[in-house]
């Protein structure tokens, strides 16, 4: 994903810190489920829907609501009039959303790209970069948090949090418990066998 914004800027949070290095985009997008927010906040549907998407993005992502974040980043594509209006705007929305500069003219290919007419308009993608949904504005008024499952697994995530090292060629996980499981096995057998060495029984 990081690719779609090869030699641009992003703005990393509200005190404006420049993600744009290669190394930096690759680790604030890799590997996650992107949307694409363009808005204003001085649109009457934009403020009506902006307060939704901060607490899906947070009811995602913020430690008092999960254990883990998921695995999703917002990058807020601003259709406000001046620069400070899209600080004022960011400055009510989480930290962790990154920004595309004001004024930046990627913008403007953002929309021919993804055909943006009006906002608010959530854009979904891969990390690869193929779109899972044009725009999730009424999917996310209508589930909430719920719809991410279904991004996650259109998206093919890979849940690097809990994948065993030995198991990233041949990954068949099933559920969000099977690692757990499997470890769990492995260190079970590892157990056994060890017993079994010190009590002199054959293996089995």
């Amino acid at each position: 994903m990081a690719a779609l914004f090869t030699g641009r800027v992003l703005m990393a949070n509200r005190e404006e810190d420049e993600v744009d290095t290669e190394r930096e985009l690759s680790r604030a997008l890799e590997n996650k489920v992107l949307l694409l927010y363009f808005g204003s906040g001085q649109c009457p549907r934009c403020r009506r829907f902006a307060p939704l998407l901060k607490d899906f993005f947070v009811r995602l992502t913020d430690e008092f609501h999960v254990e883990r974040a998921s695995q999703l980043v917002l990058v807020y594509v601003s259709r406000d009039e001046t620069q400070e209006q899209q600080r004022a705007f960011l400055r009510t929305m989480p930290r962790r959303w990154l920004a595309l500069p004001f004024g930046d003219d990627f913008k403007r290919e953002l929309e021919l790209q993804f055909s943006i007419s009006e906002v608010p308009a959530v854009v979904v993608l891969k990390p690869n970069g193929e779109v899972i949904i044009e725009n999730a504005v009424e999917e996310i008024q209508r589930m909430g948090p719920a719809c991410f499952r279904n991004w996650q697994e259109a998206a093919e995530l890979v849940d690097r949090n809990f994948l065993l090292a030995e198991d990233f060629e041949d990954w068949t996980m099933r559920s969000i418990t099977d690692p757990i499981r499997r470890l769990k096995y492995k260190v079970d057998k590892k157990t056994e066998a060890k017993r079994r060495e010190e009590e002199g029984e054959e293996p089995s």
